[in-house]
C-alpha cells in the first residue's frame, strides 16, 4: 500500500519541484507582462512614436540630454524633455546636461551650478558628461580638458551634496583603439568607420584607453560619495573581471548597458558561466538601456528596430537559448538569470540609483 502511494505521490511532487524551479525564471511570453524601462534613451521630437512602443511593450523611458557641442540645443532639448515629461509624468523621466561655452570665463562654475539647478527644479534627476571631454573640447591654450580638471570640482562638490546623480560616457570601447579589423564586436567596427573622428587608432595624439580611464577614476576618488552611472558598461564593456575590479572600488558607481550588448556577447561565447555569476554577483550595479535616438522618422522602422532589439535583450537575459547577433561572430548562449536579477535590471535598478519613476 505505502509503495503504491509513493508511486503514485512521485510524479506530484516531481511536478510542484520543477514547477516552483522554472517559476524562479521569466520566458519570452511574459515579455510584454513584465514593467522595464529603457534607461538610456534619447527622444529629439514632440512625436509619440517612441511612446507607442514602449506602451506596447511595457517599457518607460528615461530621455538623457547630451552636450554634443551645441549650447543652444541643450537647451532646446531641455525644454522638450521637460514638456514630454509633465505630460507623460509616470512614464517618461529625464537627465540635463551642461555646456563647456565660456570654460576660460571666470563665471563659467557658477553659471554652470545656476544651470544645473534650475534643470533640476525643472524635474531633471540627473546630469550628463560626454566623451567630448576628453576627447575633443579644449581651452584657451588649445590644452585637451580632462574629467579630472580641478574646474570640475566644485559642480561635482554641488552635485554631491545635492544629491544629483552623474552620467558619463567618458573613453570609448577599448575597440576604439584598435584598427577595424581587429575589433571584437561588429557595431564597433561599423561606427567607428562611419566617425573616423573618434576613433582613436587614428589619433594616436590624444590621450590613451588607459588614460581615459584613470582619468575617470581619479574624478571619482576625489568625489567619493557622488553616485555615478557609467554609461556603456563606464567603457569597460570589454572584460567582467575589469568592471568587477571598478564596483568593488567605486561602492557609489552603477553602469547602464547601452550599446555594448555585443561585447557581453562576445564575452558570454568564450566564457558564459562566468558572465552568468558576474551578473548575478553584481545585480545590483546594472541598469538596462539601449542609447537608441528618435528624431520623428521613419515610424515603422524605429518601432521595429526598437522591438526587436529589446525582445532580443530579453531572449538574452532570461532564457537559457541558443542565440545569434548581428552584432559579433558566431553563436551564444543565453544567460537566464533569475526573476530578481531581471527585475532590478529593467527598473528596481534604475529606481534605486536614480530615485525616480
Amino acid at each position: 500500500m505505502m509503495m503504491k502511494v509513493q508511486k503514485l505521490l512521485f510524479p506530484f511532487v516531481f511536478a510542484v519541484l520543477f514547477c516552483s524551479c522554472e517559476s524562479d525564471y521569466y520566458s519570452m511570453d511574459d515579455f510584454s507582462k513584465v514593467e522595464k524601462i529603457d534607461a538610456h534613451y534619447h527622444i529629439y521630437t514632440d512625436k509619440n512614436n517612441s511612446l507607442e512602443q514602449a506602451r506596447k511593450d511595457n517599457f518607460k523611458f528615461f530621455d538623457i540630454n547630451v552636450y554634443l557641442g551645441d549650447c543652444g540645443e541643450i537647451v532646446e532639448v531641455h525644454h522638450n524633455l521637460k514638456q514630454l515629461a509633465t505630460e507623460n509624468p509616470d512614464e517618461v523621466a529625464f537627465s540635463t546636461a551642461f555646456c563647456l561655452d565660456g570654460w576660460d570665463d571666470s563665471a563659467w562654475v557658477d553659471n554652470t551650478i545656476a544651470w544645473i539647478d534650475q534643470c533640476v527644479a525643472d524635474g531633471a534627476n540627473s546630469v550628463k558628461v560626454w566623451k567630448n571631454i576628453g576627447m575633443e573640447f579644449r581651452n584657451k591654450d588649445s590644452v585637451l580638458i580632462m574629467i579630472d580638471d580641478p574646474q570640475f570640482d566644485p559642480i561635482f562638490k554641488h552635485m554631491t551634496e545635492n544629491n544629483i546623480p552623474l552620467i558619463g560616457h567618458l573613453g570609448e570601447p577599448k575597440n576604439c583603439w584598435l584598427p577595424l579589423d581587429e575589433m571584437t564586436t561588429k557595431n564597433d567596427s561599423s561606427y567607428f568607420a562611419r566617425h573616423p573622428e573618434y576613433h582613436m587608432y587614428q589619433h594616436p595624439e590624444f590621450p590613451s584607453y588607459e588614460e581615459q580611464i584613470a582619468a575617470r577614476d581619479r574624478m571619482l576618488e576625489k568625489n567619493p560619495n557622488l553616485t555615478f552611472i557609467g554609461c556603456h558598461f563606464a567603457s569597460i564593456e570589454w572584460s567582467v573581471d575589469e568592471l568587477a575590479k571598478f564596483f568593488d572600488r567605486f561602492p557609489n558607481a552603477a553602469v547602464d548597458m547601452a550599446a555594448r550588448m555585443g561585447q557581453t556577447f562576445y564575452q558570454s561565447k568564450e566564457d558564459r558561466e562566468k558572465v552568468r555569476n558576474f551578473f548575478i554577483k553584481y545585480q545590483d550595479r546594472f541598469i538596462y538601456g539601449t542609447d537608441n535616438s528618435d528624431h520623428g522618422t521613419n515610424k515603422e522602422s524605429l518601432q521595429k528596430s526598437l522591438h526587436e532589439k529589446w525582445l532580443r535583450d530579453w531572449e538574452y537575459l532570461t532564457t537559457d537559448n541558443e542565440m545569434q547577433s548581428t552584432l559579433i561572430n558566431g553563436s551564444f548562449q543565453g544567460l537566464k538569470l533569475p526573476k530578481e536579477v531581471v527585475n532590478k535590471i529593467y527598473l528596481g535598478n534604475y529606481r534605486k540609483w536614480y530615485k525616480s519613476l
